[in-house]
């Protein structure tokens, strides 16, 4: 018996073929997607042995087909087979991709060797392992905005996909248009849930011959084990490469200049453009802050190297807080601070950063494009101006009240260099521009949008 499906592949859907005539099934090439069969569970990829069909009945037979969107009448038996001769079943399934959350714990990341830096002290929460500052956080914050400092993110994830497929592969699991990314170029994707909720963010590069995907802190093991889960018999092959990559950014009106001095490099002006590094791993322009920004991908073990070749060349060292005080006044969400379970990326303002509304279909589309066609997001993200005159700082989750009802939750709290308190916050939809709030211990003022 063979089968033919008459629509594209993207998301996790069980067959549960249940063959009489035919005794065996070999895996087959079914209109662009490979189709992975399996009996009495042998053979069955990990991550789906926890699913429902940990134990296949005799005679049964599983067929993993990567798209939620196929119905019954997409399926028609081959010539061969004769009426009566199988059953067939269908019902959705999909592994866990471990969605992250401000309350997840995430896995621990190598103290990065910049922690020996002088004045070093250590951050807390998904960003231990790097400095939060190096003695003076405003002063770090000023160098990055307007000269030149380089921020140690080793932190962050990083996965390497090499393979022929690898492009079309994750075009198919994410909201970006990938399969024709060229090579030297990069972009933002996401991974969503069945029901359009944001579970992944991540940064894309493409040199050629890998991709590179750099995510948030601790998010590296959950993406794989669900990339894994995708595989099928395509020609790709991710790996973790935490242990042996590192992330460090490059901001400031001299950046450039810094580059060509310490690393012999230049990159192309577009944000995503993407260039090799001498020695492994890539320059990665930046879209902030400031308009050279750039992240470095370099081998672990040389991170310490490469950082004194910055410094040499006159970037000093700037702690992850400068970074997040420089994200926060730009409006910029972060996965698992601006994010919860339920976040859409409409609501943070990734449909223009990360989301292609013109490609397939994908996991969650039908929330993108029914809110983006017909309705509106229920919650939108906002910049709040806080009363400076105390000492504390509005938490990650403290209530956003006007006139005494609430109306969202804070994400991002910080002292900016230039604009003193400000947060994130994201609030209902309805939430009026310039609108005076609390925000947890604090007045605030709604900030309308730079084009209001």
């Amino acid at each position: 018996m063979c089968l033919e499906i008459a629509t594209n592949f993207h998301d996790q859907w069980v067959i549960l073929l249940c063959l009489r005539l035919c005794p065996t099934l070999r895996d087959e090439f079914v209109t662009q997607a490979y189709v992975r069969a399996a009996r009495d569970g042998r053979g069955i990829p990990e991550p789906f042995k926890r699913g429902p069909t940990a134990r296949v009945p005799p005679g049964e037979w599983v067929i993993y087909l990567p798209d939620r969107h196929v119905c019954p009448r997409d399926i028609v038996a081959g010539a061969d087979a004769r009426p009566g001769s199988a059953a067939l079943t269908m019902r959705p399934w999909w592994p866990d991709t471990g969605v992250m959350t401000a309350e997840s714990p995430p896995a621990v990341a190598p103290e990065s060797p910049l922690m020996s830096l002088p004045g070093a002290v250590v951050a807390d929460g998904v960003d231990a392992g790097v400095a939060a500052h190096y003695g003076n956080p405003l002063g770090e914050q000023r160098r990055l905005a307007e000269d030149v400092a380089f921020v140690d993110r080793s932190s962050r994830g990083v996965i390497r996909v090499p393979g022929t497929d690898r492009l079309s592969w994750l075009h198919s699991l994410t909201t970006q248009h990938l399969s024709a990314l060229p090579a030297g170029r990069g972009t933002e994707a996401l991974v969503l849930s069945p029901h359009g909720h944001v579970e992944h963010h991540l940064i894309v590069a493409d040199d050629g011959e890998i991709t590179w995907l750099d995510v948030e802190p601790g998010t590296a093991p959950a993406l794989l084990t669900f990339l894994d889960a995708m595989r099928f018999l395509l020609r790709v092959d991710p790996r973790d490469a935490t242990a042996d990559w590192a992330v460090l950014t490059v901001g400031g009106p001299a950046t450039d200049s810094v580059l060509r001095a310490a690393l012999e490099v230049m990159v192309g002006s577009t944000p995503y453009d993407v260039t090799p590094l001498p020695g492994g791993g890539l320059v990665r322009r930046r879209p902030w802050p400031g308009a050279q920004a750039v992240d470095l991908v370099v081998p672990r073990d040389q991170l310490e190297a490469v950082a004194a070749r910055l410094a040499a060349a006159g970037a000093e060292p700037a702690g992850i807080d400068a970074f997040e005080a420089l994200r926060v006044a730009g409006r910029w969400p972060r996965l698992a601070f601006e994010t919860d379970h339920r976040t859409i990326p409409h609501e943070v303002g990734w449909l223009e950063t990360a989301v292609h509304l013109n490609k397939g279909c994908y996991r969650g589309q039908e929330t993108v494009a029914r809110v983006h066609n017909l309705g509106k997001p229920p919650r939108r993200l906002v910049l709040l101006h806080l009363d400076g005159s105390g000492m504390a700082l509005p938490r990650t989750g403290d209530p956003v009240a006007t006139a005494a009802r609430s109306v969202g939750v804070v994400t991002t709290a910080v002292r900016h260099y230039e604009l003193g308190s400000i947060a994130l916050a994201l609030v209902k939809r309805n939430t009026a521009d310039e609108a005076i709030a609390s925000a947890g211990p604090c007045a605030a003022v709604v900030e309308p949008l730079p084009d209001a």
